[in-house]
């Protein structure tokens, strides 16, 4: 029989520096699960990708034991260190801050492709190229029609 589902967390938090302290140590602390544990698993599992904002889902049981899933970067961290700059425009319309090309999106897109809820690289390029815009991002050159 499979374990009864108590509650799903969802937080982000730096790769291999996972600790203890808010917002780690209360989320899970409050719903009976070993912080210690989770922080050491946590750690060894995304020692890769250090310094990096990664969402975490974590699935808690009855029993206290849990399970997590750790998906890729935001598209907004990476199209800032794609781009080079520290945060998006203030005025996004108005004050550009940054540009990116057509093949720094489709890297981008292809990264984040397994947490996107598009089918095709087309439709998520657009939704990577959308968030640019919205943070004063342009993107330059054509849009590139061979991309299936």
């Amino acid at each position: 029989m499979a374990k009864e589902i108590a509650a799903f967390i969802k937080l982000q938090i730096k790769g291999g520096a996972a600790n203890p302290s808010p917002p780690v140590g209360p989320a899970l602390g409050s719903k009976g699960v070993n912080i210690m544990d989770f922080c050491k698993q946590f750690n060894a599992r995304t020692q890769d990708k250090a310094g990096k904002v990664l969402p975490v889902i974590i699935t808690v049981y009855s029993d206290k034991s849990f399970t997590f899933v750790v998906k890729q970067p935001p598209v907004a961290v990476q199209i800032r260190e794609a781009a080079k700059i520290a945060k998006g425009s203030d005025q996004p319309n108005r004050n550009k801050v940054g540009s990116l090309t057509w093949e720094q999106v489709k890297a981008i897109a292809q990264d984040k492709m397994p947490d996107m809820n598009a089918f095709t690289l087309k439709s998520a390029m657009s939704m990577v190229a959308g968030t640019a815009r919205s943070m004063g991002v342009t993107v330059t050159g054509e849009f590139p029609e061979d991309i299936k």
